[in-house]
């Protein structure tokens, strides 16, 4: 199973943010939206960072609520692991937990076409498994 069939069900619709919105900004849209996480955009629709709930979290923590007034690029992480399409979902899972993250830009030729979160991830993989079990059983069942 590839990420590319994470993209197929859900869609690719990315929330994306500009660097130079402020942490408030970017906190309403991921409230509205009830998401953990934001793309930051580049020039030509690349990824130039990543704004998570815990970023902010981290922000308030050490600015106080000041820091709502500061920009998603003063915030945002910078170095972001992605993947692409045609990556297994088993790779993408191992950079997760690695890296300790839950979300994942996918880009093609460095360009976002989509995100896919840990639960994206893990509802994937449990369907994948349930589709073995059934063919198990009715292998089984056939014998």
């Amino acid at each position: 199973m590839t990420v590319r069939s994470i993209l197929n069900a859900k869609g690719a619709d990315v929330a994306t943010i500009d660097p130079r919105a402020s942490l408030a900004d970017a906190a309403h849209m991921l409230a509205a939206r009830r998401i953990g996480a934001i793309v930051v955009k580049g020039p030509a629709n690349s990824v130039a960072g990543i704004l998570s709930e815990r970023d902010i979290v981290r922000a308030v923590s050490t600015y106080g609520a000041a820091s709502l007034d500061r920009t998603v690029d003063e915030t945002m992480t910078r170095e972001v692991v992605t993947c692409e399409a045609k990556d297994s979902i088993n790779a993408v899972m191992e950079k997760m937990t690695a890296g300790k993250f839950r979300h994942v830009p996918v880009v093609d030729h460095n360009k976002l076409v989509g995100i896919i979160s840990i639960g994206d991830v893990v509802k994937a993989r449990l369907a994948q498994m349930e589709s073995e079990t059934r063919a198990l059983q009715d292998y089984v069942a056939g014998s």
